[in-house]
């Protein structure tokens, strides 16, 4: 049961990754689901996405929660019965649950040169400082991607675009955290965000900032 890492990001905001190695019958042993999610897992033709969606629940079983205790709402945004807020996220072999006591949001993506393909649909205030020859142009690609895609889960409204309604500053330099902005008409939104790396994958993390 390969627990990859558990990270603190403050107080009230917890991270625990996990490294799919399991094979789909292997999780099935070893989850408890409810009959919606058992119902929902049968129901998925790729078995990558089988096994993130049960290694999410060995993720939540962690942090002393069942598959009981979480729930959809209209949007498709999960929550916690007790009131804490949650966000989920696999990509290949990994897949990661944020909890905390504030709105949050988290995502993991596989680093990779593809990514160039789809720039102009979520860069735009971004052009300003990106710079396409440069040798961390995937890895910085990624990092905004990631950071706006938590902020997509845990904002959960309709009609947004990564291009116009999410905002990401700069990374500074050595560093893995920034200043990401929602602009949503006449509302502004600053958000802290993070970010780690591992094995040609990277994860973001985002909380409201004071």
């Amino acid at each position: 049961m390969p627990l990859y890492k558990s990270i603190k990001i403050n107080a009230q905001t917890y991270v625990k990754i996990w490294h799919i190695t399991e094979s789909v019958d292997a999780l099935r042993q070893i989850v408890d689901l409810k009959k919606e999610s058992a119902d929902r897992v049968s129901s998925m033709k790729s078995e990558l996405h089988q096994r993130g969606f049960l290694s999410i629940r060995l993720l939540l079983k962690a942090f002393g929660y069942s598959d009981n205790d979480l729930f959809y709402d209209e949007y498709g945004k999960p929550h916690l019965k007790d009131g804490h807020y949650i966000s989920i996220t696999h990509s290949y072999t990994y897949s990661a649950v944020v909890v905390s006591a504030q709105p949050v949001g988290i995502d993991i993506e596989k680093q990779r040169d593809k990514i160039t393909k789809i720039a102009a649909k979520f860069i735009d205030y971004e052009d300003a400082y990106l710079i396409p020859n440069a040798l961390d142009y995937i890895q910085n690609l990624t990092w905004i991607w990631c950071i706006k895609e938590s902020l997509y889960k845990l904002y959960a409204t309709p009609g947004m675009s990564f291009k116009k309604h999410f905002l990401v500053l700069p990374f500074g330099i050595g560093q893995n955290t920034t200043t990401a902005w929602i602009l949503d008409g006449n509302k502004r939104q600053r958000f802290e965000g993070f970010f780690l790396e591992f094995n040609g994958f990277g994860c973001a993390i985002t909380i409201p900032q004071e």
